[in-house]
């Protein structure tokens, strides 16, 4: 227990004399104890520690078209990526043939394209069975890539057989 007293000498002190010669009234020593506010204070600390936001959760913004809403694109404005069942990926450019690519150089890729044409917009199509993790890896390629305009769906049966008859 923590408190705060007067040291004792032993010795009676000699009578003070006060304002007017009156005798001084000796004070009793003061005993604070300070566990409660001790305790106060790590309570709070620990309460703020607890309920503390130390970083800001990473959040990427999407906006949903309208159900109905249809935008026609020509078509070589438009880059294709595609991510297969054992989440391999592959590329379409414009009108041209699906080749197979990394994930390193699709940063590259897109950025070169996205130079060359400034209406460039980028499809994903990710197969049914893949897992969520390459996909939020796309999204966040495609955002260190500075690609603003991209669209998700999900691969039909036309586009994998496309994929199994690519090199």
């Amino acid at each position: 227990m923590a408190d705060v007293s007067t040291p004792d000498s032993g010795a009676k002190p000699a009578r003070a004399t006060g304002i007017l010669g009156r005798a001084q009234k000796k004070r009793p020593g003061i005993r604070i104890d300070m566990t409660p506010m001790v305790d106060v204070a790590f309570l709070l600390l620990i309460f703020f520690m607890v309920t503390t936001v130390f970083r800001r959760p990473l959040a990427m913004e999407v906006n949903l078209p309208e159900p109905d809403a249809k935008v026609e694109v020509p078509e070589s404005n438009v880059v294709t990526v595609f991510v297969d069942r054992e989440e391999d990926l592959f590329v379409k450019v414009g009108k041209g043939g699906i080749e197979p690519i990394t994930w390193a150089d699709l940063t590259p890729t897109l950025q070169a394209n996205a130079a060359a044409n400034p209406n460039l917009i980028v499809l994903v199509k990710i197969h049914r069975e893949a897992r969520y993790e390459p996909m939020v890896d796309l999204m966040d390629t495609l955002e260190d890539a500075k690609m603003e305009r991209f669209s998700l769906i999900a691969m039909n049966e036309r586009d994998q057989e496309a994929l199994e008859a690519a090199p």
